[in-house]
């Protein structure tokens, strides 16, 4: 059971890195391929739901539900921030920017949940920090590159919205993750129409053949699928375990981003991917607690 369950959290992961390769290949907006992603995800689980005739009532939620919603809002903008990422600067350093959002858990939990910001989390922020500055490409070219730091700054931002869902995930612990799951898709798109009916053109946009397999690819496997095997597989593994196989998804994205699309890191991005995703996983690591496989 603990080994089909592991092949699922490895499945997602690889699945999750290859988000940034398949934006760039999506010749449609950010919000666009958002919201496309939040309905044919929505969709996707609740065929699931009907397949399999779980019951599902919107009731049982009580409180939960406006935080489930707040927490699908926050999801969707965040879609749209890392997309914008992607198509200001490489998957790669869009990634690592993004996996700064442990981060921001970090510096907010003494604030939300009372923790101690110990001298472990401090070393690790800094140390995240900066590797930031180092992905960043500041120490290289300065603050010359615009455009590239423009996508580090939507990176970062997506991060801090991804941090917020995280945290606001740990106040609905008691909803499955499934459920959890299918009303944040739904939130996120809610969300997001309003941004695409005001901005968006839709005149312009050329229904390609490639473009819409791509955007339902996203919507089904990217979303759907991978959330699907996420959550089925992190509730029969121990948390150090679901931590640790985490990495998969920054670390292939990075490979695959060099393979696919020629996005090599350069040295300071090198450091930076070690400082960032160093420190993610030595705040994330126990000696104490044995992981079990």
């Amino acid at each position: 059971m603990k080994n089909k369950a592991l092949l699922s959290l490895v499945a997602s992961m690889l699945i999750f890195g290859t988000v940034g390769i398949l934006r760039k290949y999506i010749p449609l907006s950010s919000g666009l391929i958002a919201f496309s992603r939040g309905i044919i995800g929505f969709i996707f689980l609740w065929a699931m739901l009907l397949i399999k005739k779980e019951p599902f009532s919107f009731k049982k939620l009580g409180k939960k539900a406006a935080v489930l919603f707040v927490s699908g809002a926050a999801m969707g903008l965040n879609w749209v921030l890392l997309f914008e990422a992607y198509n200001h600067t490489t998957v790669a350093t869009a990634t690592l920017c993004y996996y700064l959002a442990p981060v921001f858990v970090i510096l907010a939990s003494p604030f939300i949940f009372g923790e101690k910001l110990g001298l472990k989390k401090v070393f690790c922020v800094l140390c995240a920090v900066l590797g930031m500055f180092f992905v960043s490409g500041v120490f290289e070219s300065g603050f010359g590159g615009a455009a590239e730091l423009k996508g580090v700054l939507f990176g970062i931002s997506a991060a801090v919205l991804y941090a917020t869902v995280v945290i606001l995930n740990k106040k609905t612990a008691e909803v499955s993750s499934f459920e959890k799951t299918l009303i944040q898709l739904g939130s996120a798109a809610i969300t997001i129409l309003p941004y695409i009916l005001l901005t968006e053109d839709f005149s312009e946009i050329e229904a390609k053949p490639l473009s819409l397999a791509l955007l339902i690819t996203a919507g089904i496997v990217h979303t759907g699928i991978a959330y699907a095997l996420y959550f089925g597989s992190i509730g029969k593994l121990p948390a150090q375990t679901t931590a640790i196989f985490s990495y998969i998804d920054p670390v292939s994205a990075i490979f695959l981003s060099a393979f696919f699309l020629d996005e090599k890191l350069s040295f300071y991005g090198i450091t930076g991917a070690v400082l960032i995703l160093g420190s993610a996983f030595l705040n994330e690591f126990k000696p104490n607690k044995k992981a079990e496989f």
